[in-house]
């Protein structure tokens, strides 16, 4: 019995070797570059993730191997144009690169309903939601989103009079979640006229990077069971309270009898087939997908002009669009800080397929981290400096041959993101708005956004600024 334990002792590191050989030398992914450790093992990535550097790294990796990379021993990080489409375009009649991935399909994982869901449930939901992000729709809610511009504005100069530096980040996730909770539930957080976070908001905050912990787990299945050992007992109090909030939230939108065009107005119609779970996924995806991202966008570009406006009744939702500069800041905005930055990556169908001209066998994972793919050389000119000019229409010569489509903000395909419409329009009105009635100046403080980390999305810090109203005829 002695030598048998003894055997089995000595077999499981000679495996580990055998298994570590194969895939560094063997593997069908062994002839793309990348660290040898991640080569090797899940646990480089994990590593990565968890310490909110993993988006960082793998824009660093592309800059030092080039347009494809091997990030974990299954897994290819791409960055060109045409992976966007290979990896998330349409298929046509092929098998799609599925989310069958431990990302997804996790009982873990932070994301589900429409994001996650298979292909003809996917139709089904994406149907019925986007009629809530439809032109018509943007028309109709645009009063809604006016009222709560002009209460942001209306706190921030009662703000302002204080003399003390405004934290910006705080005072735009107010508005988006504001705007997002009235837009898919029929009622606001109240986070504009509190001036501080709803319970639900700072629940959602609470546990957004734990949850991003516990997907580490997710490739690693046989210990999932330790995570109820991991988790702190107010937070997983937490994550109770919060599902009781929502169902409470998407019961009362369900008995809400309303003819307004919302996000949820198709989907909680009885002849829909809709479930209560799909509901209360599709709620929270609503809920973070709608703020914490253009929260971030917005952030980032608290910088600017109001060049090209007159008066503040130009600040319509059709007007904006006209502000031809800023929608270029905007739109730098979002190539140098992406509120999406790492990778959602797909699984390769049975039979292989070809990924950028190069051949992927199947059941690998492929994806495209925004951060490395709009701040690859290849991609931009000068990709670590912000210039807005680069996507004007008659832009600079030394910006003419920037590849713009390896920049997809709102992911590309089937899939892309249902928002962005809404998303664009709130930016627009917003950024307007705030640098038509205010002097801005930056205080100390910008500099720790150096050094800030990344947990699926921006784990942003403050972003103090003065603010002095602009008087106006």
């Amino acid at each position: 019995m002695a030598h048998i334990i003894l055997l089995s002792v000595a077999l499981v590191p000679a495996f580990l070797i055998l298994r570590i050989f194969y895939r560094i030398f063997f593997h069908p992914l062994s002839k793309y570059p990348g660290p040898v450790l991640a080569a090797s093992s899940r646990l480089w990535y994990i590593n990565q993730m968890i310490n909110g550097t993993l988006a960082f790294t793998v824009k660093e990796l592309h800059q030092k191997y080039g347009k494809v990379v091997r990030i974990a021993p299954d897994e290819l990080s791409f960055v060109s144009s045409q992976a966007w489409v290979d990896i998330y375009g349409f298929r046509n009649g092929k098998p799609e690169m599925s989310k069958e991935t431990p990302f997804f399909t996790s009982k873990n994982s932070t994301v589900g309903g429409v994001i996650s869901a298979e292909r003809e449930m996917h139709s089904i939901l994406r149907k019925l939601m986007s009629r809530g992000f439809s032109e018509a729709a943007l028309r109709e809610q645009e009063p809604i989103v006016q009222g709560y511009t002009q209460l942001l504005i209306d706190q921030l100069k009662e703000e302002s009079k204080k003399g003390k530096a405004v934290d910006m980040v705080s005072w735009y996730n107010f508005f988006t979640f504001d705007v997002i909770g009235d837009l898919a539930f029929g009622e606001p957080f109240g986070c504009l006229t509190s001036s501080s976070y709803h319970p639900w908001v700072k629940m959602i905050f609470d546990s957004m990077k734990f949850n991003y912990f516990c997907q580490a787990l997710n490739y690693y299945p046989s210990i999932e069971w330790m995570l109820p050992l991991l988790m702190p007992k107010s937070l997983a109090q937490k994550g109770a309270d919060h599902h009781k909030m929502t169902v409470e939230k998407v019961m009362r939108r369900k008995a809400n009898k309303t003819d307004r065009m919302d996000f949820l107005s198709l989907m909680v119609k009885p002849e829909n087939g809709i479930s209560d779970q799909q509901l209360i996924a599709n709620s929270n995806l609503l809920i973070v997908a709608g703020s914490k991202t253009t929260a971030t966008a917005l952030a980032a570009c608290t910088c600017g002009d109001s060049n090209g406006i007159s008066s503040s009744d130009d600040i319509t939702f059709l007007e904006v669009n006209r502000l031809k500069y800023l929608n270029c800041v905007l739109t730098e905005t979002l190539r140098s800080f992406p509120s999406t930055p790492t990778a959602v990556s797909r699984r390769v169908p049975k039979g292989g397929d070809v990924i950028d001209g190069g051949f992927v066998a199947g059941g690998m994972q492929a994806g495209i981290a925004q951060l490395a793919a709009n701040h690859y050389p290849s991609n931009f000119t000068r990709h670590d400096e912000f210039i807005p000019e680069r996507f004007e229409a008659n832009c600079p010569p030394e910006f003419a041959n920037d590849d713009k489509a390896a920049m997809q903000s709102f992911s590309f395909g089937p899939r892309n993101c249902l928002g962005k419409n809404l998303a664009y329009v709130e930016m627009r009105l917003i950024m307007a708005r705030i640098l038509w009635e205010f002097d801005i100046e930056m205080c100390d403080g910008m500099e720790n956004w150096d050094d800030v980390k990344i947990f699926l999305v921006w784990d942003k810090k403050p972003l103090p600024v003065r603010l002095t109203p602009v008087p106006r005829d």
